[in-house]
């Protein structure tokens, strides 16, 4: 029996019991298609990170002995759709089988469920072999409870899964050393810098504008420097565990405008792309604190692992327990357009236009850029969270919709409702001063609320309250706030209205 086993771009897992064995019988089918490139516009250093990611994996399946049927952005006989691929691949391999391993992504998952219907052939899904918990697993574990929190899914995924555990207890007494991650990074301690593995990717880049694939950011020749092999991936976690994770926990929240990945691992596209498990991932950090203690503290791995074994499968659970409907939701009616300077950095605002110039340049920003800086303004100006999906999933390497529609819409832009976060992660210039140098060179001043040199976040956050007061008011996490709005004089508040509807209305000038 022929069978053809399908490979998406996302599904590059090495240990997957699909090669334990090698059989002529069965043909891998993977290709570079017009259809995801296409279905938002990406980064270019994205596109270049997925297709030669891909194609290392087909390489080493050869080595393998695999027969692979891999087809590149250029082929002429690439159809860059999947349906008509698959269909046409059958054909020529003259196959009564079709295979594939389950989508992350509720369109693919869709797509092909649906095609499949309509072959005459035998078909089978099977599991990507990656994730901890399965689709279901989350929504199984809150059924019947009034709301979903990450804390507790946590800890039963800690519990379940014997992770940095002492019998039945946490080790240290304490599930979550969060309050203690919170410092500014101020020059000190020096950062170590891995040697790389800057690739020269020039001809695919090349092959890439040639077939007529729309980009956006930016590329340097011999600069892309993502990992694009499991061997890549492996390099990078080891340089995270034996350089960075010493103080990864105490920084993961800073920012600076001379650092762009400080303490971070860098480790999401590996994950993200499956050359890398996290269960692995995991068990070296675990491994690494173990060994040396008294080197690295509790908080430094357990605040690494929450965002592992806890967010990462918390989102992901929630996806797939709210999709398709999620991906529709804007509980604060939120409608305005996305500032044309979120695609070229060209702002007066130094900490947006640093954050947004260095995701251009190099496809990332960590979780509290993402979070306080660019997803605060979005929020803040009130932008239509469809605009700000395409704008995140388009402009980083780790963004695939299952990670990013929750981590937006929900954690960011507070358009579920309250579904993934239990407040909107709204803040004044304040937050943004406290974590970063940011505001030691920007025009604006952060303690001013109003005037002209005042930082437009300030009057954004006070006039964000009143316009969504009808709806948040209620939320005992932001009562505090509301108390100080309601103390507020009127007439500064007005002004704060005024300034607020300005920037909104002309965010170039600012």
């Amino acid at each position: 029996m022929r069978t053809v086993r399908l490979i998406l771009g996302d599904q590059l897992n090495a240990k997957h019991s699909w090669y334990g064995k090698t059989d002529p019988e069965v043909v891998y089918l993977m290709a570079e298609m017009r259809q995801e490139t296409d279905y938002v516009k990406h980064h270019i250093q994205k596109v270049l990170g997925f297709f030669a990611s891909m194609r290392n994996f087909a390489g080493e399946l050869e080595e393998k002995g695999h027969r692979v049927r891999y087809f590149r952005i250029s082929d002429t006989d690439n159809p860059g759709k999947l349906p008509e691929l698959i269909r046409q691949v059958l054909e020529e391999e003259g196959a009564d089988r079709f295979e594939y391993q389950w989508p992350d992504e509720y369109r693919l998952d869709e797509q092909l469920r649906d095609f499949c219907q309509t072959l005459d052939c035998q078909t089978e899904a099977v599991d990507t072999e990656h994730f901890y918990t399965d689709r279901s697993e989350l929504a199984e574990f809150f059924e019947g409870k009034k709301q979903c929190v990450m804390e507790p899914f946590y800890r039963m995924m800690r519990r379940k899964h014997d992770v940095l555990m002492e019998g039945g207890d946490p080790l240290g007494s304490r599930w979550n050393f969060d309050g203690d991650n919170r410092k500014k990074w101020k020059g000190e301690p020096e950062i170590p810098h891995e040697r790389g593995f800057r690739k020269d990717l020039i001809d695919l880049e090349r092959e890439i504008r040639e077939a007529g694939v729309e980009t956006i950011g930016n590329v340097d020749a011999g600069s892309f420097n993502w990992p694009t092999s499991r061997a890549d991936g492996l390099a990078v976690l080891r340089h995270f565990c034996d350089s960075l994770l010493v103080h990864f926990g105490d920084f993961q929240d800073a920012m600076h405008t001379g650092e762009k990945y400080l303490f971070h691992s860098r480790l999401s596209f590996a994950l993200n792309t499956k050359m890398l498990s996290p269960r692995e991932v995991v068990e070296k950090v675990e491994a690494a604190y173990r060994d040396d203690p008294e080197a690295i503290h509790l908080s430094q791995a357990e605040g690494f692992i929450r965002q592992i074994l806890g967010w990462r499968e918390f989102m992901r659970g929630m996806y797939w327990k709210e999709m398709p409907g999620y991906a529709n939701r804007n509980a604060l009616g939120n409608e305005n357009p996305l500032p044309d300077f979120y695609w070229t950095g060209e702002t007066k605002m130094n900490c947006l236009s640093h954050a947004i110039r260095q995701s251009l340049d190099t496809s990332y920003a960590h979780h509290i850029q993402r979070l306080m800086i660019t997803g605060n303004y979005a929020l803040l100006t009130q932008t239509d969270p469809d605009q700000v999906d395409a704008w995140y999933l388009g402009i980083y390497i780790d963004a695939i919709q299952w990670v990013e529609l929750p981590n937006t819409r929900g954690m960011s832009q507070f358009a579920d409702g309250g579904l993934v976060a239990t407040k909107p992660y709204v803040s004044s210039a304040n937050y943004i001063r406290k974590m970063s140098n940011y505001c030691s060179g920007c025009q604006y001043k952060a303690s001013e609320k109003t005037g002209d040199s005042a930082c437009p976040f300030n009057a954004l956050y006070w006039n964000f309250l009143d316009a969504k007061k009808d709806l948040l008011a209620g939320n005992p996490r932001m009562g505090m706030m509301y108390r100080l709005l309601e103390k507020m004089d009127a007439d500064q508040l007005e002004a704060l209205k005024k300034r607020a509807a300005s920037i909104i209305a002309h965010p170039q000038r600012y």
